[in-house]
C-alpha cells in the first residue's frame, strides 16, 4: 500500500490558483455574487443543497440558508472564479473539502455547484484537480466524493473524474421536503491519485488546447 507522501495537516484557508479556475476562500461577502453564478432552480433540481424545496430565490434568503449549509467552521468552502479568458474573475461557482479525519487520513470533497453557464467545461475537473491536490498534498489518504443517487449528471460527472463508485448509502440525508435522499458515494484514494491526476492533466490540457 502506498503512503501519503506529505505528513498529515489540516489544510488552512488558502487561495489555489489554476490555468482555468482560481479558488479563493468563500467569504459572506460573496454570496450575492455565488447566488447570482448558482441561485437557480435547475441547480437545486438535481438534489443540490437538499434539492428542489431547497432552491432560495432572493439573494437575502439565499444569503440565509448558506449560512447553515456550507462547512464554515468545519471545513474550507471556496468560491470558484475563472482565472483566464475574456470573463476572468467571475465567480462561477462554489465547492468544499471538509469533514476532516486525521485519525483515519479521511475527507470529504463536497457542497459543490456550478454556474450552468459552465457545465461540461473545464471548469469542473480543474476545480477537482486543486482540490484533490490540496488533500493529498495535505496528507490525507481518502476523499470520499457522493452525491443523490438520483443525480445522474452529477454521478457521470464524478465518474469521468476517475473516482471509484463504492455504492449507495441508504437513507442518507433528509431532502429539504422532508424525503430521505440515497447517496450515490465515490472515492479517490492515495493510492489511485498519481492516476487520477495524470488523467485530469491530460483532459486539462486537451482542453486548454482546444481553447
Amino acid at each position: 500500500m502506498t503512503s501519503p507522501a506529505a505528513p498529515l495537516r489540516i489544510p488552512v484557508p488558502q487561495v489555489l490558483e489554476g490555468p482555468v479556475v482560481r479558488l479563493e476562500p468563500l467569504t459572506r461577502q460573496v454570496l450575492p455574487e455565488l447566488f447570482r453564478a448558482i441561485g437557480r432552480p435547475e441547480v437545486f433540481a438535481g438534489g443540490y443543497g437538499g434539492g428542489p424545496a431547497g432552491y432560495r430565490d432572493t439573494a437575502v434568503a439565499f444569503a440565509e440558508w448558506a449560512e447553515t449549509y456550507y462547512p464554515w467552521r468545519t471545513g474550507l468552502p471556496f468560491a470558484i472564479r475563472l482565472s483566464s479568458g475574456p470573463e476572468e474573475g467571475r465567480l462561477v461557482g462554489t465547492s468544499s473539502l471538509a469533514e476532516f479525519e486525521p485519525g483515519t487520513e479521511r475527507a470529504h470533497l463536497g457542497w459543490t455547484a456550478y454556474d450552468p453557464d459552465v457545465w461540461g467545461t473545464a471548469v469542473n475537473p480543474a476545480t477537482k484537480r486543486l482540490l484533490l491536490g490540496l488533500a493529498f498534498d495535505s496528507g490525507f489518504g481518502r476523499v470520499k466524493i457522493q452525491a443523490d443517487a438520483r443525480n445522474d449528471r452529477s454521478r457521470a460527472a464524478i465518474a469521468k473524474l476517475g473516482a471509484t463508485f463504492e455504492g449507495i448509502t441508504r437513507r442518507d440525508a433528509r431532502r429539504a421536503d422532508g424525503s430521505w435522499r440515497d447517496a450515490a458515494v465515490f472515492s479517490v484514494i492515495v493510492d489511485d491519485w498519481p492516476r487520477v491526476r495524470e488523467s485530469l492533466d491530460a483532459r486539462l490540457l486537451s482542453r486548454l488546447r482546444d481553447g
